[in-house]
């Protein structure tokens, strides 16, 4: 499956990279194995979601759970927790 990962804030500063096209492994099918996969891919990915329990996710841009399906074809966004005042 192919999707379309997009980073904001200090995730996309983490990573090193605003977005990328991934193929994802078969059993990668939640945005839950999504990040935990992720972290597989390198030291700077690891350090982006180290608190991997605190990203938010956009799905096809509506926030979405964890436990969410991805969707073939599709776009997947990683952004930080929303703070503010």
């Amino acid at each position: 499956m192919t999707v379309k990962l997009v980073y904001f804030a200090w995730v996309r500063e983490r990573i090193g990279l605003p977005e990328e096209t991934v193929d994802l492994p078969a059993d990668v099918k939640t945005v839950t194995n999504l990040l935990a996969w992720l972290k597989t891919r390198g030291e700077n990915y690891e350090t982006a979601l180290e608190r991997s329990d605190v990203i938010r996710v956009a799905i096809n841009q509506e926030h979405a759970e964890h436990t969410a399906a991805l969707p073939r074809n599709g776009e997947v966004a990683l952004f930080p927790p929303m703070t503010g005042g």
